[in-house]
């Protein structure tokens, strides 16, 4: 079985993406009303979208919540498609891709075998992993390079290596993914640590060249966009990123407002607010990455 935009509701959310010339948020939801905040942006707004995940989420709520998630998703008015971000080890591996096999599953998943030592090393533990996935029907997405960083869970990596946009199609066609995740000088977390801040980071050369290398074959995803300002945002999109992993962007204001909440209203109240807080914050970007209307 080969899995392809025709198949996947992730690839075909990307595909048309690309063709679009927009780009699509991944964002990721860590409760009930986190994703029930981002079907409901994407519905008032009419834009496509990913509901992403946390392998420490997964753990948490298990098929049951993911069950939710995929229903929320799949049967809004929308597109809508649900992804796994960075499973990197056995245990979340076999949880995510064990789940797909008894039909519960993701629309893709990413594979993150980056902590490896060698891009062969990559390769190699990848392998088995996407191929159940696409036994299964399920996308995949895999990174080239390594990200540094860390948050909610993830492993925490020291120091960042760029990717070779030269090794990057041997590395898509024997791994047998079918998303890259590059670093370009992207982290996970905060910024802060660079006095320059992000944009002193991105080597833009990197996503132009892959780019152009992929175009029409092989959608492209930016992890670490913390604290990004709407002009880098605007520039990832116009290099050719089709996925845009989002995270603290449209949280923090959910948790402020919910914490802040149930300190003097009823839960529901407060709950209600939460979600609106979360659901305006997609709205404004999916403005800034041009998929408003785009459904």
């Amino acid at each position: 079985m080969s899995v392809t935009s025709s198949n996947n509701r992730t690839l075909d959310i990307l595909a048309k993406a690309e063709a679009g010339g927009y780009g699509v948020i991944a964002q990721t939801c860590y409760d009930w009303g986190s994703a029930i905040g981002l079907v409901r942006a994407a519905e008032r707004t009419k834009s496509p979208a990913i509901l992403q995940l946390f392998p420490i989420t997964l753990k948490y709520g298990q098929g049951e919540f993911l069950q939710f998630c995929l229903d929320v998703a799949h049967n809004a008015s929308v597109p809508i498609s649900v992804h796994l971000d960075h499973a990197t080890d056995e245990e979340q591996l076999e949880l995510a891709v064990g789940l797909a096999e008894k039909g519960i599953k993701f629309d893709s998943i990413m594979v993150d075998a980056s902590h490896a030592d060698t891009d062969e090393e990559n390769i190699a533990l990848a392998i088995p992993w996407i191929r159940r996935c696409v036994a299964a029907g399920v996308a995949t997405e895999v990174e080239l390079g390594r990200l540094e960083g860390g948050e909610a869970g993830l492993r925490q990596i020291e120091g960042n290596i760029y990717t070779d946009p030269t090794k990057a199609e041997k590395f898509m066609q024997e791994t047998g993914a079918h998303i890259l995740a590059p670093c370009v000088g992207n982290r996970h977390g905060s910024y802060k640590l660079f006095p320059g801040g992000p944009e002193s980071q991105w080597k833009f050369e990197i996503l132009d060249e892959l780019s152009t290398r992929f175009k029409g074959r092989v959608p492209l995803c930016a992890h670490g966009t913390d604290e990004l300002s709407d002009e880098l945002f605007r520039k990832i999109v116009k290099s050719g990123v089709t996925k845009l992993n989002v995270n603290s962007w449209c949280r923090d204001p959910y948790v402020e407002t919910l914490g802040q909440g149930l300190l003097s209203k009823p839960f529901p109240e407060a709950m209600e607010e939460a979600t609106e807080a979360f659901a305006k914050e997609c709205e404004r970007l999916f403005h800034l990455f041009g998929s408003a209307g785009k459904a």
